[in-house]
């Protein structure tokens, strides 16, 4: 199958800032038809570079956090992530390079649903340790 090309990007970068976007929309702000939109789409699903098609909210006296999380072998870390987004609250888990393995993601109605989700993350076999931030202000 062939790489995506700029209009791919641009679908792309369109469904990221509103996965509602009409392809009737999309496909006129590229000048090409609504099939060819719509294939495109179903295409970059089929390869896998669309993972799934979300929404992001904000409900008022929520509260979320960034854990940083630290592994240990011989727990390979992908195993780590696996258990850690199954858990409530979190929402997801980045492996990342430098002083931690894996930063999460973590919402919740109020601060003792955070501390629960991390006790749950700390419980987990190879997770060493952790280090957390609750995330004040949220920009896009």
């Amino acid at each position: 199958m062939r790489a995506p090309d700029d209009n791919d990007v641009k679908i792309l970068e369109t469904l990221k800032k509103n996965a509602r976007t009409p392809y009737t929309s999309i496909a006129r702000d590229l000048g090409i038809s609504e099939a060819a939109v719509r294939k495109r789409i179903e295409r970059l699903i089929r390869l896998g570079i669309i993972k799934r098609f979300t929404i992001e909210y904000e409900l008022e006296n929520e509260v979320r956090a960034l854990v940083f999380v630290k592994t240990t072998p011989p727990i390979p870390t992908p195993e780590i992530s696996k258990k850690i987004v199954k858990i409530q609250g979190v929402e997801m888990a980045l492996e990342t390079t430098g002083e931690f393995d894996v930063v999460v993601l973590v919402r919740g109605p109020n601060i003792a649903s955070i501390n629960r989700s991390i006790d749950e993350i700390r419980s987990i076999q190879g997770v060493s340790g952790t280090n957390s931030a609750i995330i004040l202000r949220l920009w896009y």
